[in-house]
């Protein structure tokens, strides 16, 4: 029911399960998601591939540690969701794991971390914690 809990929970199962590609269906929120997971350095890579009749699919390159075999990504967390939204002004952004983690959120000028949103002096609803 709720597209973007089911984007975060195959990145999940895809760690766990030490795979290096996990593959999701495509949405432009979760494309957007996709590339600010990729601006900081929490996932290797990714492909948008465009389907003929289908919505398509992203393939995400997932990203070790090569000596130590550990996942960039240690957590992923839903914040706001259907039933619950979350909203933030600008002034009152979370920190993530004090500082270390981001926090993805969707506003008026698309979707950014809260750093890039406190910036620009914008708000808006908080779709997950990454660290």
């Amino acid at each position: 029911m709720d597209p973007i809990a089911d984007y975060l929970t195959r990145l999940r199962n895809a760690i766990r399960a030490n795979k290096r590609i996990v593959e999701v269906p495509a949405s432009n929120l979760k494309k957007q998601m996709t590339k600010v997971l990729h601006d900081k350095g929490f996932i290797q890579g990714y492909k948008f591939e465009d389907g003929v009749n289908t919505q398509g699919v992203i393939k995400i390159a997932l990203k070790y540690n090569p000596a130590t075999k550990q996942p960039a990504l240690v957590s992923l967390e839903r914040v706001s969701r259907p039933g619950l939204r979350k909203y933030t002004k600008a002034s009152d952004m979370p920190r993530v794991l004090n500082g270390l983690g981001v926090a993805i959120l969707s506003t008026s000028r698309g979707v950014m971390t809260d750093k890039e949103a406190k910036e620009l002096n914008v708000g808006g609803e908080v779709l997950c914690y990454v660290y």
